[in-house]
């Protein structure tokens, strides 16, 4: 008989010899594979590039890393190291297809180092990356993401600078062995020719010209032979809303289109679209540098909200898409975290007004009310009516003049933009006009002076979504518009009217009342300097003219880490950040920008220090 104290563990495997054996866990393995992989790749390029580096110590190291292969090692460690770099990102996002091509690149350079090196802790390193991309294939399923033919042009552009800025640092490595003093001119002439397979005109002694030769040759083979590739892979276009799903979105805000005021904003064509399984609800999103983009609340049947929002994340899953929600309302970012576990943040404060409660009268309405009058007594007038109401020529008018006084080359917004006026589908909104007739006026679109487009919030509501106005009109066409539309309101059975979203308004608000601590009065200090840039403050202060009531509005995410991408991809679908290629050739010069009011921040027309010296007259 034997016995043994409690506590005693003697003859047990300690848990961290056994966690050792057991590996990662399944889920960190990507990102362990493509950090590997990632250092890999710049150990690489620092011993093709830097002539001392490969004499060092570490140089015995990188040797036996895969991409170091035969007797051209600089050019091929070069090469091997940037597509490793890129075959990195896609292992980190857990694409199946850059696991389909590590598992054949590992084996390959494994074989090619025995071979060349007979090196065996190469094999070795190349053997336990491979076995962890095996053991946890699992792991690599994500999707392609969505790709057209401008992909290749775009990588053409981006390799081949990348190329040369590269070659100018090869070119500059070997300043001892460099014939004569090249100037500058000549360096980047001669990276040009080595590109291209060609000898230019910096010479070397020695063995040097052969070393940059080969290195050279390399990035111009790798930078050809990755645009031919993204040239003739099939595409895997974005996804579209259908007329189909179009269809099923108006019937579901047909129904519950009265609970957000951002729900037909989901009719966006550039939008694609999950549905829930019973399909009384859905999500619409768009993806945008690997995020999976969602603005406002899902449509539909609250009840059914959590179906849908599943759909959603098992997409982001499937792709490895980033998930992400912006716009969100209070109660639509409750159900997002309790159904995902994502978090939230407050990002800024709608504006409503209340049609019954709005009034010119009072002294908080005084500005407002002397603008409108003295615009007025300048012979503008308005007319506010429905899509449906306007005849083709109008349409046309208004189309056209939208487009010319838009003052972008693209057009902004997502989460609160259509991104259309006029279409035989949106009959039902709203659009607010100004007119005047003018003696040797020679616009091309007649007395039309100011557009502004509202688009329905359910039965008894509308929301704002673009404002456009001719540079030459007189300023305040912005208040001549809102006022003359909430007025028109009672007509049209509207009773609820949402103007613009104001970021971080609490924070203002808060942050310029008396007892303000010094944390917030810092942070309001930060958003009034930002707002020299980006219209954060001027915006929340023209909207609280027209005395709203203010609704918050949030950010669902996953990590804090994703939110420096999020915000990216926010600032690239919102239209602040365009990475299309540069037109070359526009059909016509753009006017300088023009500040209108609109849904989106971008298009807020605010009143300048000679607008608010009128007012105050």
């Amino acid at each position: 008989m034997s016995s043994r104290i409690d506590g005693d563990k003697s003859g047990q495997v300690p848990s961290t010899v056994r966690r050792i054996f057991r590996g990662p866990r399944p889920e960190s393995v990507p990102g362990l594979v493509g950090t590997a992989v990632m250092i890999v790749g710049l150990l690489d390029i620092a011993a093709g590039v830097f002539p001392r580096f490969r004499h060092s110590r570490i140089h015995a190291v990188t040797e036996v890393l895969p991409g170091s292969l035969g007797p051209f090692a600089a050019a091929l460690s070069i090469s091997a190291g940037v597509l490793i770099l890129l075959l990195a990102h896609g292992l980190k996002r857990r694409k199946r297809r850059a696991w389909r091509s590590a598992v054949i690149l590992l084996p390959a350079g494994a074989v090619a180092q025995f071979a060349y090196r007979h090196s065996v802790i190469g094999v070795v390193i190349s053997a336990v990356l491979l076995a962890l991309l095996v053991r946890h294939q699992g792991e690599f399923k994500a999707l392609p993401d969505p790709r057209s033919r401008w992909k290749a042009l775009a990588n053409f552009v981006l390799m081949s600078a990348g190329s040369i800025g590269l070659g100018l640092v090869i070119v500059n490595v070997h300043p001892g062995k460099v014939v004569g003093r090249p100037s500058l001119y000549e360096q980047i002439t001669h990276v040009v020719y080595g590109l291209f397979g060609f000898e230019g005109p910096v010479d070397y002694a020695g063995r040097v010209s052969w070393t940059v030769g080969y290195s050279l040759g390399a990035l111009g083979m790798l930078t050809a032979v990755t645009t031919i590739y993204l040239a003739f892979r099939p595409e895997h276009p974005a996804a579209q809303l259908t007329s189909d799903d179009e269809e099923k979105l108006r019937e579901l805000l047909t129904k519950h289109g009265g609970r957000d005021s951002l729900g037909h904003f989901a009719l966006r064509r550039d939008k694609a679209v999950v549905f829930s399984p019973s399909g009384k609800a859905a999500v619409t999103y768009r993806v945008v540098s690997g995020v999976m983009l969602a603005s406002g609340d899902p449509v539909g049947d609250v009840e059914a909200w959590p179906g849908a929002i599943e759909r959603f994340m098992e997409e982001a899953k499937a792709h490895s898409w980033t998930p992400a929600v912006v716009g969100c309302s209070e109660t639509g970012g409750e159900v997002w975290t309790r159904e995902t576990g994502l978090d939230a943040l407050e990002l800024g404060d709608e504006a409503i007004v209340d049609v019954k409660d709005f009034s010119l009268s009072g002294r908080p309405m005084r500005n407002v009310r002397q603008m409108v009058k003295r615009i007025e007594r300048n012979g503008y007038t308005t007319k506010v009516r429905r899509v449906s109401e306007l005849n083709e020529f109008e349409l046309s008018q208004v189309r056209k003049a939208a487009e010319a006084w838009r003052g972008t080359d693209t057009e902004r917004g997502f989460s609160m933009a259509l991104g259309r006026v006029g279409d035989p589908g949106d009959g039902d909104c709203i659009i607010a006009t100004a007119h005047r007739i003018e003696e040797g006026d020679t616009s091309p679109f007649g007395d039309l002076k100011a557009i502004q487009h509202f688009v329905p919030w359910g039965k008894d509501g509308m929301s704002l979504e673009m404002m456009r106005r001719d540079r030459a009109a007189d300023p305040g066409m912005n208040e001549l518009l809102i006022v003359a539309s909430l007025q028109q309101a009672p007509e049209l059975n509207i009773e609820k009217v949402s103007l613009n979203f104001a970021m971080f308004r609490a924070a203002l608000a808060r942050g310029e009342k008396i007892g303000a601590g010094p944390v917030l009065r810092a942070w309001r200090g930060l958003l009034v300097f930002l707002s020299r840039w980006f219209q954060i403050e001027s915006l929340y202060k023209f909207n609280e003219k027209f005395r709203p009531r203010w609704e918050p509005r949030f950010m669902v995410y996953r990590h804090h880490r994703d939110l420096p991408r999020i915000g990216f991809a926010v600032m690239q679908a919102e239209g602040f950040v365009t990475l299309a290629l540069p037109r070359l050739f526009a059909s016509r010069r753009r006017p300088k920008p023009v500040r209108t009011c609109t849904h989106t921040v971008h298009e807020t027309k605010v009143p300048s220090q000679q607008d608010r010296e009128v007012q105050a007259a």
